[in-house]
């Protein structure tokens, strides 16, 4: 299955890809945690956490039903990923192209009319958890969950047997605080433009990814 992997055995371009994509899910996520009640768009980890904390009780009302659209919602995504990207030739640009399609989508539809409280707008969690399944799916490298990633650097910044690659893997972080950031100022800022963040880096990757003359999507 062609995917973008280690941007440290693949040309630049794709560890630029790599850093669009991870600020991306930092929006994605900082988006449908502030605007859609508090759930996530693609780290399922903390959408599970949530449905456990939800089935006792605890957390606001209706967030059960909002954790398990956005489970979903995910889960579509990574098949849909996953189909196209056992179909497609050029599978990573057609699979961004889709990203960039669902996430252009939300951002519509919140444009029209922007919310505080946003937990009402289950299209939009719907688009964005999406989006994320897509992106998750399609790539070797993970960018919208980094637990692991995280990990790894420490572990091996404590045992002293740091890779060439760990400098961008700590970009990806960079970049998924930096993507959370963005969307939380566009939020207090310009509402109406926030989930408009989250769509850019992802265009901006599939530019990247469509360039003539690339060879990972082949």
């Amino acid at each position: 299955m062609p995917t973008l992997s280690s941007p440290a055995r693949r040309d630049p371009r794709t560890a630029w890809a790599l850093l669009l994509l991870s600020a991306a899910s930092g929006a994605a996520d900082a988006f449908a945690f502030v605007c859609l009640g508090q759930v996530f768009a693609g780290v399922m980890t903390g959408n599970l956490v949530l449905l456990g904390a939800s089935a006792v009780g605890i957390g606001e009302h209706g967030m059960a039903l909002r954790v398990v659209t956005a489970l979903v919602a995910y889960g579509s995504g990574v098949a849909c990923g996953a189909w196209l990207s056992a179909r497609l030739r050029w599978s990573v640009p057609m699979t961004l192209l889709v990203e960039a399609g669902l996430l252009g989508a939300a951002a519509v539809l919140w444009g029209v009319g922007p919310a505080p409280s946003g937990g009402d707008r289950p299209a939009l969690l719907v688009l964005g958890a999406a989006a994320m399944g897509v992106q998750g799916s399609t790539l070797a490298t993970p960018t919208n969950y980094f637990t692991g990633t995280l990990t790894s650097l420490v572990g091996r910044a404590a045992s002293r047997s740091r890779r060439r690659e760990d400098g961008w893997a700590a970009a990806r972080l960079a970049a998924v605080v930096a993507g959370a950031a963005v969307t939380a100022l566009a939020v207090r800022f310009r509402p109406e433009t926030a989930a408009t963040v989250m769509v850019v880096p992802v265009v901006g990757a599939l530019l990247v990814e469509a360039v003539p003359g690339r060879r990972s999507s082949g």
